[in-house]
């Protein structure tokens, strides 16, 4: 019986780690959602998640931590990254699936906390990099496919095309407050399709004259 004590003893503890995370991160982004960043407290965190703050204080080391916790864990969900068997209609999904995160009202209170109100966090910046070269490293299997099939030039640059995918999605979103919807993310598509096809989004070549 000694044996088997070691082993109930070390599992429950990941069981109760895993729920108490995903119940905080949950807690996190509803909070967020309904007070904004500069609200955010780990006391009401608690409470929402019906945990003791000292039990948030053991897994973060304040309100910051957490919350960049809680944004990269809910960024990271996967986006599926679809496989029609043509270009248009897979750029359209990309775009579509975009849309509809950043619309919802979890997405806009996790770009306004992104983008304004913990801005200023490194680590934001840095969460907010990493998910963006994770979004442009999936997203190229969709441009490879298209290649060869024949629909775009060989020499386009992947990570370009994406990019030109969601620019005017993101300008409306954090600049000019303009309505975002699918309209907006077909429009995208066929821009980044015209400028594609005419090998405007080839790779950025140095010429010799900026070289030396």
């Amino acid at each position: 019986m000694q044996p088997a004590e070691p082993v109930q003893s070390a599992a429950r503890p990941v069981g109760r780690g895993a729920k108490v995370r995903a119940a905080v991160h949950a807690a996190t982004l509803a909070e967020l959602l309904d007070k904004g960043y500069a609200a955010l407290s780990v006391e009401d965190i608690a409470q929402r998640a019906g945990v003791h703050k000292t039990t948030v204080y053991r897994r973060w080391v304040d309100r910051d931590s957490l919350l960049v916790d809680a944004l990269a864990d809910h960024l990271a969900t996967d986006l599926p990254v679809p496989n029609t068997g043509a270009i248009e209609t897979d750029l359209r999904a990309l775009a579509r699936s975009l849309v509809q995160m950043f619309t919802s009202s979890t997405g806009q209170a996790i770009l306004a906390a992104m983008f304004t109100g913990a801005a200023h966090l490194p680590e934001i910046a840095a969460a907010r990099r990493h998910v963006f070269d994770d979004r442009l490293t999936r997203g190229e299997p969709v441009v490879a496919r298209a290649i060869e099939r024949g629909e775009l030039p060989r020499d386009t640059d992947a990570a370009e095309l994406l990019k030109t995918l969601a620019a005017p999605i993101y300008l409306r979103l954090l600049i000019t407050a303009e309505p975002v919807n699918e309209a907006t993310a077909d429009q995208a598509v066929r821009v980044t399709l015209a400028a594609a096809r005419a090998g405007a989004l080839r790779p950025a070549r140095v010429s010799k004259a900026a070289t030396g």
